[in-house]
């Protein structure tokens, strides 16, 4: 066994690269010829051997060398590795426990980033900004408590934005949710029963009329629609297409085959994930007859540009999502119907009223929802499906405008 003396006088020949002085237990000093001292633990684990630094000598003295050693040594016994334990150890010593709430949130916005588009990412960064690193900024993640969000969260509510709120502690349990896999085991998400607190909120729905004889009215009145022919072109065909104001606004005359009947809109142009914009399947629309002659209709005025809808000032632009709203607002209906309502007015009556397969419809309507088994179902296998469903809706319309009977299909079925 090693005296401190001899730990102070030890040293190692210059014609070697190291030399080692043992003590017990597996325990020894290794020293190097420049003259540094450090401790190591010897032992053997699953037939193989294996060496724990405990540290430099005289920084740790040949008495707390031999406490270190015992230490591994009665982890070894329990079936521990001193070094893997080490190196839990230190992993856990840089864990977040103690970064700030602003650091993890900056953090956890860039990851997301790949995935993100970057409208969604800029607004989630300015309500990062807005409303929570003004009040939760430098506090450590592992220091806040519930009741302390709860109140930045009443702070929101309090100038009456309620849905920013709700959204506020969506973002804060997402964030929650990204620092606990590296956080202590007490750790948890504070988040959690928080939203029983807030003030209710519902998402509001887009204004849809839902009603077969009010939307006939509205159908005329679109029909009696005095403004230019480019947006009454639009708002004519958005409730029978009822694609998403977006996609329809910058339709181009590339992305039609009217002889084909069909609309192809690139997947970059559809709201979908980065990485699905830049690998997914483009989504294909079909065209009953109304549409292709209301389109053969326009392009001589604007088939030599890009855009099916030119904006008025500028024609390299797609027309303002603002168009087609203002002229359902001209004709009185804008509190009723909203452009990006067309969507649910279709869904709801071609269910209801003409007893359409839903499969296809949300097909057509760009959602991805899955089968009765679960399954993801692919939108080509209902295209045929759905150049029948769209000329039966778009027939529909036509019956509903000129105050054709409409018959419940209930009534019929009796």
């Amino acid at each position: 066994m090693l005296t401190d003396m001899q730990c102070r006088n030890a040293k190692c020949p210059p014609d070697r690269r190291q030399a080692r002085f043992t003590d017990s237990g597996g325990l020894y000093l290794q020293v190097s010829p420049a003259g540094s001292k450090r401790w190591f633990y010897k032992y053997r684990m699953q037939n193989k051997e294996k060496q724990l630094a405990l540290g430099s000598y005289p920084d740790v003295g040949l008495m707390a060398a031999r406490r270190a050693r015992d230490a591994a040594r009665l982890q070894k016994a329990d079936g521990v590795d001193p070094v893997q334990a080490r190196r839990i150890e230190r992993l856990k010593g840089v864990s977040l426990d103690g970064a700030t709430f602003k650091e993890v949130a900056l953090e956890w916005h860039v990851k997301q980033l790949p995935k993100w588009s970057p409208g969604h990412a800029d607004r989630t960064k300015r309500q990062l900004e807005r409303d929570l690193f003004p009040w939760l900024n430098a506090r450590p993640m592992a220091a806040i408590e519930p009741m302390e969000l709860l109140a930045v969260l009443q702070k929101i509510e309090g100038r009456g934005a309620v849905e920013t709120a709700d959204r506020a502690l969506m973002l804060v349990r997402q964030i929650y949710e990204y620092w606990l896999p590296t956080a202590s085991k007490e750790q948890r998400n504070i988040t959690e029963g928080l939203k029983k607190r807030l003030t209710p909120y519902r998402g509001t729905n887009f204004p849809a009329i839902v009603e077969p004889l009010r939307f006939g009215e509205l159908l005329r009145a679109m029909y009696a629609y005095k403004g230019g022919l480019v947006v009454r072109t639009a708002l004519l065909i958005a409730p029978i297409l009822y694609q998403r104001p977006g996609n329809l606004r910058m339709m181009e005359w590339a992305e039609l085959d009217l002889d084909a009947a069909v609309w192809t809109i690139p997947s970059v142009k559809m709201k979908r994930t980065v990485d699905e914009k830049e690998h997914g399947e483009p989504h294909v629309v079909p065209l009953p007859i109304q549409v292709v002659t209301l389109l053969r209709e326009l392009q001589p005025l604007t088939g030599h540009g890009r855009f099916v809808f030119p904006g008025q000032r500028d024609h390299d632009r797609p027309m303002s999502d603002n168009s087609v709203r203002s002229a359902l607002y001209s004709l009185g209906f804008g509190k009723d119907q909203s452009w990006h309502g067309f969507r649910a007015s279709a869904r709801t009556m071609m269910v209801d009223e003409l007893d359409l397969d839903p499969l296809a419809i949300e097909a057509n309507l760009a959602h991805a929802v899955k089968d009765s088994n679960g399954r993801s179902y692919n939108r080509t296998q209902y295209l045929k499906k759905r150049f029948s469903q769209i000329q039966q809706w778009a027939d529909y319309l036509d019956r509903l405008r000129v105050g054709a009977t409409v018959v419940p299909l209930l009534a019929r079925a009796g």
